[in-house]
């Protein structure tokens, strides 16, 4: 007996978030499509197929995703021609008949959002609705994962949020509810969730968080934006990507990310995670 053909395909298998569903996926049996753009690193899962596309290709991208109904498009990597690529794929997944998208966007996405990358998220929305493509966009807030690596050699998180609050949601949330709408994509069409974390803390607050689960002392020093352009300006990284970098704090202070969602518990039927359980649980 052969297996079924997949009816879904996922980018983003190699990296952290799309890995994640791609292995849940197949965990329940669920024939999948991984398009990436380096086969040789796709991941090895029970009935996955590989096809080898990178989003800026669209001819390859349509022979890619020809015949599938469902498609998960997990944001391209951060690059200055991010939105251009996202468009192509989208034109592309159009042309190929793909019948529902499921798109990785950002909390607060908006024409006028704080943080630049945002904006990027809202016009790629905005593309997607205008090829008339039913969607399911997943909002996600910053990554809880990701706080400790924000943490300096010297032990402090340095940024211009101010007393602002951010309910970061953890990586595996993400997965669950991905898979969630994956699953059953006609249930999720045309619907837009926030996916967050349970509690809007502030930084401060999430190095103390840090400090109590890992024993290793942290703090939080609020810079200006002058302060922080300045302590970002020997990596030698093109404006764009620091405007970005700093833009994720100045948001914060904003009060753009301190939406507190319930969707990760509606969609999957257990709570999202606390910023600590995150830091004590392994990655699944």
């Amino acid at each position: 007996m052969t297996s079924a053909p997949p009816a879904l395909a996922v980018t983003g298998s190699t990296g952290r978030l799309g890995g994640r569903i791609a292995r849940r996926l197949a965990a329940a049996g669920v024939p999948q499509r991984l398009v990436v753009r380096d086969p040789a690193r796709a991941p090895q899962l029970p009935g996955c197929s590989v096809a080898t596309a990178s989003y800026d290709d669209g001819p390859a991208v349509r022979a890619a995703l020809t015949g599938l109904s469902t498609v998960l498009m997990v944001s391209a990597a951060e690059h200055p021609d991010r939105l251009a690529q996202h468009r192509t794929f989208v034109d592309a997944a159009a042309d190929a008949g793909v019948e529902h998208l499921v798109y990785v966007s950002f909390v607060g996405a908006a024409p006028d959002a704080t943080f630049t990358l945002a904006r990027d998220h809202w016009a790629t929305e905005e593309h997607i609705r205008s090829r008339g493509l039913p969607a399911t966009f997943l909002r996600d807030s910053l990554y809880a994962d990701f706080f400790p690596f924000l943490t300096g050699e010297d032990g402090v998180i340095r940024g211009p949020a101010g007393d602002g609050r951010v309910a970061a949601v953890a990586q595996d949330d993400v997965a669950d509810v991905a898979v969630a709408v994956l699953r059953d994509p006609a249930a999720h069409a045309g619907a837009t969730y926030d996916l967050t974390g349970p509690a809007a803390l502030t930084l401060a607050e999430v190095a103390e968080t840090i400090t109590a689960v890992s024993g290793r002392p942290v703090s939080y020093t609020a810079e200006t934006l002058e302060e922080a352009y300045a302590s970002r300006a020997g990596y030698g990284e093109p404006r764009w990507q620091v405007d970005a970098w700093v833009s994720t704090y100045t948001a914060i202070a904003a009060g753009e990310m301190a939406t507190v969602s319930t969707a990760v518990a509606d969609l999957t039927g257990h709570p999202a995670q606390t910023l600590a359980e995150v830091l004590r649980t392994p990655p699944r």
